[in-house]
């Protein structure tokens, strides 16, 4: 994903955001903190922007931005800018914020998948019992959209291998990693 305030010092970007939120400007305001996010800013300030974020401009918050703070955000970013789609096609592979808040260890895990669906309606089957993952059906929070945006609409065997290959890589990184088959 493209990281248009990457340039912007900590203080102009800040600025940025509460210009943006007293525009009701969701996607300008998303783009600071995400950018916030990627620098490693501290969990506890993006919870409270992300708070202020939803409350302000819910209804313009682009759906790439995670509702939560994931302290690991970036190195999924880091890790699925590796994997690369040669074709376009019909697939999408998407990521699933598990919950792991009943366990040791890190608190959230991710789940890898693919579908021929749009990522949050293939959720939201999966919420439903439909062909679903018991790890997302008892563990899902929400889809991870930002990370696996290049790798949408590709050609269903890039998709599988991809699939696969990004669950590894994630369990490599240090994540807990259901899916991925």
């Amino acid at each position: 994903m493209p990281r248009p305030f990457a340039a912007e010092p900590r203080d102009r970007l800040l600025a940025r955001f509460e210009r943006a939120l007293a525009a009701g400007d969701g996607a300008s305001a998303a783009g600071c903190v995400h950018e916030l996010w990627m620098r490693g800013e501290i969990g506890l300030n993006i919870e409270r922007l992300l708070a202020r974020l939803w409350a302000a401009a819910a209804a313009t918050v682009p759906e790439w931005l995670p509702m939560r703070h994931v302290e690991w955000l970036p190195l999924a970013y880091e890790v699925a800018a590796r994997c690369v789609a040669q074709r376009r096609g019909r697939s999408n592979l998407y990521l699933v914020l598990l919950d792991y808040h009943d366990s040791a260890g890190d608190p959230y895990g991710v789940y890898v998948g693919m579908t021929d669906y749009a990522p949050a309606e293939r959720f939201d089957q999966h919420k439903a019992g439909i062909r679903a993952s018991g790890s997302v059906l008892r563990r899902g929070l929400e889809v991870l959209t930002g990370p696996v945006l290049h790798l949408q609409q590709i050609a269903r065997g890039e998709a599988e291998r991809i699939e696969a290959e990004l669950a590894e890589a994630l369990r490599a990184a240090g994540l807990r990693v259901q899916g991925g088959h």
